[in-house]
C-alpha cells in the first residue's frame, strides 16, 4: 500500500523519463543535457522521498543532499532553456514555473535549516510537483495532439501550464490535508 505513491509517480513519469534517457543516449548537449539528466535523477529518486519508511533521517538526508543539487540544476537549466523557447508566452510560462521550482527548493532548504520539518515538506512537495510536471503534461497534451497535432506557441504554453497547475493543486491538497 505504501509503495503505491512512489510507484504511481514513477508510472506517471515513465514516458518523460524514457524520452529523457533516449535524448541523453542521442548525445544532446548544453543546457538540454543538464536539464534532462538532472530532472531524471531528481524525479527518479525523488519519488521515493514520499515513502514513509525511507523518510527516516539518515536516508532522507543523504538522498536530499543528492536531490537538492539535482533539483537546482533542473530548475536553472529549465530557466536557461525557457529563454530559448522562441515564443513570448511560452517563455513567460516556463520562466514562471522554473522560477517557482527554484524558489520552492531554496525555501525548502531554508525551512529544514531552521528545523521546520512541516515547512520543508510543503516546499519540497511543491518543488517536486513542478519538477514532475512533464508526466502530467504528457497526459494533458495527448488529446490535443490526437485531435489537432503538436501544440505550439500559446496553445503549448496553456497545456504546459495546465499540467503544472494540476500537479501543484495535488501537492497543495496534500500539504493542507495530509502533512
Amino acid at each position: 500500500m505504501r509503495w503505491t505513491v512512489p510507484a504511481g509517480l514513477l508510472a506517471l513519469l515513465a514516458v518523460p523519463l524514457t524520452v529523457a534517457v533516449v535524448r541523453l543516449a542521442q548525445g544532446v548537449g548544453g543546457a538540454l543535457a543538464v536539464h534532462v539528466a538532472s530532472v531524471t535523477l531528481y524525479c527518479g529518486i525523488g519519488a521515493f522521498q514520499f515513502l514513509p519508511a525511507l523518510r527516516r533521517r539518515a536516508w532522507h538526508r543523504r538522498a536530499g543532499r543528492l536531490l537538492l543539487p539535482a533539483g537546482l540544476a533542473a530548475a536553472v537549466s529549465g530557466l536557461w532553456l525557457a529563454v530559448e523557447a522562441g515564443h513570448d508566452v511560452l517563455m513567460a510560462v516556463r520562466l514562471c514555473f522554473g522560477g517557482a521550482m527554484l524558489a520552492s527548493l531554496v525555501l525548502g532548504l531554508a525551512a529544514i535549516l531552521r528545523r521546520d520539518v512541516r515547512g520543508h515538506r510543503a516546499w519540497m512537495m511543491r518543488a517536486f510537483a513542478i519538477g514532475a510536471g512533464a508526466g502530467t503534461q504528457a497526459f494533458v497534451q495527448a488529446p490535443w495532439v490526437m485531435l489537432v497535432g503538436q501544440p505550439a506557441g500559446a496553445a503549448k504554453a496553456f497545456l504546459l501550464s495546465v499540467g503544472w497547475l494540476i500537479n501543484l493543486a495535488v501537492a497543495e491538497w496534500l500539504v493542507q490535508t495530509r502533512f
